[in-house]
């Protein structure tokens, strides 16, 4: 089963609310590098995870958890 192709990148443009990318730069599935998403996104923070794995919500969920909260209250 295949997906229809999209242009994310357009739909990402788009996105005006603070935003925070997260990222585990020991993820092997999708390496650090390859964040594109806070660059497109306006009102983004990009906060890089050194050591944690591409499953950081659940290996990490502390601290991931005690970041999205801080988002949320700012």
């Amino acid at each position: 089963m295949s997906c229809p192709a999209i242009e994310v990148h357009q739909l990402l443009k788009a996105i005006n609310v603070p935003t925070l990318v997260m990222q585990g730069d020991d993820n092997r599935v999708v390496p650090c590098k390859d964040a594109v998403q806070a660059k497109l996104l306006k009102n983004s923070t990009l906060e890089v995870y050194p050591g944690y794995p591409h499953g950081m919500c659940t290996t990490n969920a502390d601290l991931i958890n005690s970041d999205l909260f801080a988002l949320i209250h700012s």
